[in-house]
């Protein structure tokens, strides 16, 4: 299974990612995991939180441009090469990753990274086959 990310573009100006972070959690929604790329005009802000149809909904309401990716959660073990194992599999396997993001799990020794990458159902059918440990929710 896939997880729902939510992306938004931001412009690059002072307050932006306040009002978002504000909305979010004035409405209950959890952060996740979280990741920002910037250029000089504008900014997307890349999320995975705990209610993402109703974080949509809010930002779309409220006047943002903002989308659903599905992407990819592994769980790995939070120690040197964890997230080596997984890149190698990718590669041999020929999945593409678009790009990657990660957080750690509180309470435990594990990393949770999150791929983008070009064709997901693929990437499903690879972790599946050697049994890497995937998410549908954190």
């Amino acid at each position: 299974m896939a997880l729902k990310q939510i992306s938004v573009f931001l412009e690059n100006k002072s307050g932006r990612l306040a009002e978002v972070s504000a909305l979010i959690s004035n409405a209950g929604i959890n952060f996740r995991a979280i990741s920002i790329a910037d250029t000089a005009d504008f900014g997307i802000l890349r999320m995975i939180v705990d209610k993402p149809d109703d974080a949509l909904k809010l930002l779309e309401t409220n006047g943002f441009t903002a989308k659903e990716n599905l992407v990819l959660g592994v769980e790995v073990d939070d120690h040197p090469g964890g997230m080596a194992g997984v890149m190698k599999l990718f590669d041999e396997n020929n999945v593409n990753i678009e790009y990657l993001y990660s957080s750690l799990e509180s309470g435990t020794e594990k990393a949770v990274i999150i791929f983008k990458v070009e064709d997901v159902q693929h990437g499903i059918k690879i972790l599946e086959k050697y049994n890497v440990s995937r998410i549908s929710h954190f």
